[in-house]
């Protein structure tokens, strides 16, 4: 394959016909169906894979079916099948996997920037969705031409783009099964749904955490009454969800207590922790914007990443029940309520971890407070597999030839529902799970943003894998 004609290919495509298209999306409030109760009235996710489906079909790639999939109460998705060329040798599918549902706004942009508005300064896309993960689509059909265009291989390819990531992918086992036949025995899966600490190398997501959200609500009283007739004698339903919280998390150190969230770290990856802080130190342990005088929770920075990638932990995420403390008058509340989020080892057994959550939460409550437990959102995690010799060497390759760097494997914070259901689907698979997200793109918050050319690299890198897979003998 022509390297140079590659990398002239994806430059141009990305500059003419790529950022054009990715604007237009970004511009699609395409809320995830967790966040958007009337989503299906709304038709936006439906209009998101739409409109990446007409630009995938006019872009021409031989012999490519493009067709929107929508099971019934169901979230929809795209599904592309690309032939593979006929100087492939790799046996099974390449599936190329990315999302274009988005999360909500969240908060005020800065001036000039909106959610809903694309908006291209210093080499960077702004909008919901750019990195997280819109651009994925684009990045895999503009590899795939390319490689075409470069005289390159690949396997059969499948591109499955869903909408329902950020809301934990309920919907795809329905699909998976739905589509298992025309999905073949996959062989590699590309996610372009990952990132990692810089824009100088790329980085190689080796784990993922699970999930368990779940909103509990703590009653006392069946009306709110005036705090000075009733406090002393009815506790606080605040101090009661205080006190089953304790039971969940040491408030001193942040341990989670569930036994069912807490798994034994592999020593390979108590390894990879300790290269990562001691090749990479700027970037081990993300930059976040802590407050003048405000200390992390270890000065160990090793310890700081497995707790971020293999151990357990709780964030509170949202609350109900409590007034602006401008307009709180003196009431006894009748009730509080807290959205959990707890992200899991990639181990854990998601499902167990929710049943002790509410059994925990549920079982002798204090003062014989009413619990309620629900609105789950359940996710497991993923561990990556051995790597195999032909994609150990195409990596070294991509590394060398693309960024001028080696590759660096590293574990994720956050989870991708998606790959645990495909690895245990498909345990012979490989996995490159890399993505053009790093620490700084904002994906979740105000002013997200795709850094464009790390974008290309990354696309770049893409298609010399498929290349590669696809030259290699016999199965994955």
């Amino acid at each position: 394959m022509d390297s140079e004609k590659l990398r002239e290919s994806i430059g141009k495509a990305w500059a003419t016909d790529v950022l054009p298209s990715l604007s237009g999306l970004v511009e699609i409030p395409a809320v995830s169906p967790a966040y958007d109760a009337a989503w299906q009235e709304n038709g936006q996710l439906r209009a998101a894979v739409e409109h990446v489906r007409d630009w995938v079909a006019a872009r021409g790639l031989p012999g490519a079916r493009c067709e929107v999939v929508q099971l019934d109460g169901r979230a929809p998705l795209l599904f592309v099948d690309v032939p593979a060329t006929p100087g492939a040798t790799a046996a099974g599918t390449v599936l190329l996997y990315g999302h274009l549902d988005k999360q909500p706004p969240l908060g005020d942009w800065s001036e000039g920037l909106g959610p809903w508005q694309a908006v291209i300064r210093d080499d960077r896309l702004y909008g919901r969705g750019a990195a997280d993960d819109g651009y994925s689509g684009y990045a895999a059909t503009t590899a795939l031409e390319a490689v075409h265009e470069a005289g390159g291989e690949h396997a059969r390819a499948v591109m499955l783009l869903e909408t329902g990531e950020e809301s934990g992918s309920p919907d795809l086992p329905a699909y998976l099964e739905h589509l298992a036949d025309r999905l073949g025995e996959v062989s590699l899966v590309v996610c372009l749904d990952g990132g990692g600490g810089d824009y100088e190398r790329l980085w190689l997501t080796s784990s993922l955490r699970g999930a368990v959200q779940a909103t509990v609500t703590v009653r006392v009283l069946e009306a709110s009454v005036h705090s000075g007739l009733g406090s002393g004698i009815v506790p606080s339903s605040f101090r009661v969800m205080r006190l089953l919280l304790d039971r969940l998390e040491d408030p001193e150190t942040g341990e989670v207590k569930v036994p069912e969230m807490v798994v034994p770290i592999p020593e390979e990856r108590r390894a990879e922790a300790a290269e990562l802080v001691a090749r990479h130190p700027d970037v081990a342990v993300p930059r976040l914007p802590v407050l003048p005088g405000m200390r992390r929770v270890s000065d160990d920075e090793v310890e700081l990443v497995l707790n971020n990638t293999w151990r357990p932990t709780l964030s509170i995420t949202g609350a109900a029940g409590l007034p602006d403390p401008a307009v709180a008058g003196a009431v006894l509340r009748d009730r509080t309520s807290l959205r959990l989020s707890f992200r899991l080892p990639p181990s854990a057994d998601a499902e167990a971890a929710r049943a002790a959550l509410e059994r925990i939460l549920t079982t002798d409550v204090p003062y014989g407070a009413q619990v309620e437990v629900g609105e789950y959102m359940v996710m497991n995690g993923w561990h990556a597999p051995a790597t195999t010799p032909w994609l150990a060497s195409a990596l070294r390759q991509v590394g060398d030839g693309v960024f001028g760097k080696p590759c660096q494997n590293l574990g994720i914070g956050g989870g991708i529902p998606f790959m645990e259901m495909l690895g245990r689907r498909y345990p012979q698979a490989q996995f490159v799970v890399t993505g053009a997200l790093g620490a700084d793109s904002n994906a979740h918050v105000p002013d997200e943003w795709l850094n464009i050319p790390f974008a290309v690299q990354v696309t770049e890198a893409v298609a010399h894998l498929l290349d590669a897979h696809a030259r290699a003998a016999g199965p994955a």
